[in-house]
């Protein structure tokens, strides 16, 4: 009898054990969802702003190639996805216009503005 309470001992702490380690994991993974969120509400915020000043398509399409460029990396996987958005938030922050609020080119087609990141 006290081999079965000693083996039900056992088991139960081996299970706590596996759900600390779960647990540990989930906060682990919560933490770095809510780092990927931080990252695109700033990029998007950074876009609308771009948008707001009418950057042409072809400008921010430039923008998007540059930073996958920085980050060409054949590796996939979490860790590449926030690499990914930093190299893009970066060269969205970069933008001259955005930091300096300078002068722009107007296009002759569109009438959009070019900017130089």
């Amino acid at each position: 009898m006290k081999d079965c309470a000693v083996k039900e001992l056992q088991q139960q702490s081996e299970e706590t054990e596996l759900l600390h380690v779960e647990l540990h994991m989930l906060e682990t993974e919560r933490a770095r969802l809510s780092l990927v969120e931080e990252k695109l509400v700033d990029i998007l915020q950074l876009l609308q702003q771009l948008r707001d000043l009418e950057v042409s398509r072809r400008s921010l399409g430039k923008i998007l190639l540059s930073a996958l460029e920085s980050c060409s990396d054949p590796q996939h996987g979490k860790a590449h996805i926030l690499e990914v958005l930093n190299a893009l938030y970066h060269e969205l922050a970069a933008c001259e216009i955005l930091s300096t609020g300078g002068p722009l080119e107007r296009e002759s087609s569109q009438q959009s503005l070019i900017i130089s990141c």
